[in-house]
């Protein structure tokens, strides 16, 4: 008896996602956020809850919830140290005091980070879970679009000042749906203005936007699906799944994508 090919897709069947993540919460957020909106794509914002009320250039705190509004926000720590010359214990408190400061505005969990200054050890990664991170950014480009093996040295595929449109053509041009693959993108809204190319993020949007083919997710939700995907149950013999999961989950059944809702326990 042949068996049924069954594939883990992102939601709807994709296997195809991108998403964006961008530090320091400066007013070119505002802009960079209006451009987002205009093709439909997601983001993450790492936040530095210690400086938004004493820099004129970032974002006061009274204004993220509005405009972060439907994407996510992340911690980047209080202060912005290095941490690697920082003792754990500050370590620990410019995490926990950032994500305490984001949580009371916002109003949800904060479970994202980005290593300010790039700066991380692996002291510092098994911290990171007891702290309630879920995950970590690191700096640099992979030029990949693979999903990372350690989600707490998670590297994006590149910054928008390196091969941005070269890597989305690659993207948009991918054919093979036996694969999963993540587009990452990221970056500091003010390099935009310091850089005065403004015009390079626009056109990325409007190329890699509203696409049917392309699943576009905060970093947060796209650890929530994969570890949902992971919890699926399947019968010895993958006539049945259960979900045990609050996320839905897509499968693809032979070619035929297949939603397994939150608690569900189907026949494939």
């Amino acid at each position: 008896m042949e068996k049924k090919k069954i594939y883990t897709v992102f939601p709807e069947g994709r296997y195809k996602a991108l998403t964006l993540s961008y530090d320091d919460g400066t007013v070119d957020d505002l802009r960079l956020i209006s451009i987002l909106r205009k093709y439909g794509l997601k983001a993450t914002f790492n936040l530095n809850s210690g400086l938004c009320s004493t820099d004129a250039n970032r974002i006061d705190s009274s204004r993220w919830k509005e405009v972060y509004d439907g994407f996510e926000v992340a911690s980047h720590t209080l202060s912005h140290p290095t941490l690697t010359r920082c003792p754990s214990s500050r370590v620990v408190e410019e995490i926990l005091e950032d994500r305490r400061y984001i949580e009371d505005t916002i109003g949800y969990l904060v479970r994202g980070f980005a290593y300010p200054n790039g700066s991380y050890s692996d002291e510092i990664i098994r911290l990171l879970p007891s702290l309630g991170i879920s995950y970590a950014r690191i700096v640099g480009n992979s030029d990949s679009f693979e999903l990372p093996e350690n989600y707490y040295q998670w590297k994006a595929t590149c910054h928008h000042n390196h091969r941005l449109i070269e890597n989305a053509k690659a993207f948009i041009d991918f054919k093979k749906p036996w694969y999963l693959k993540l587009m990452y993108v990221w970056g500091h809204s003010f390099e935009f203005s310091q850089d005065d190319n403004w015009s390079l993020i626009e056109e990325f949007a409007k190329m890699v936007g509203s696409r049917d083919d392309i699943w576009y997710a905060t970093n947060i939700e796209i650890i929530d699906y994969m570890e949902a995907a992971k919890r699926l149950i399947f019968t010895a013999d993958c006539s049945k799944a259960y979900n045990p999961s609050a996320l839905d989950v897509w499968l693809m059944i032979d070619d035929h994508p297949i939603k397994i809702k939150k608690g569900d326990f189907i026949s494939l």
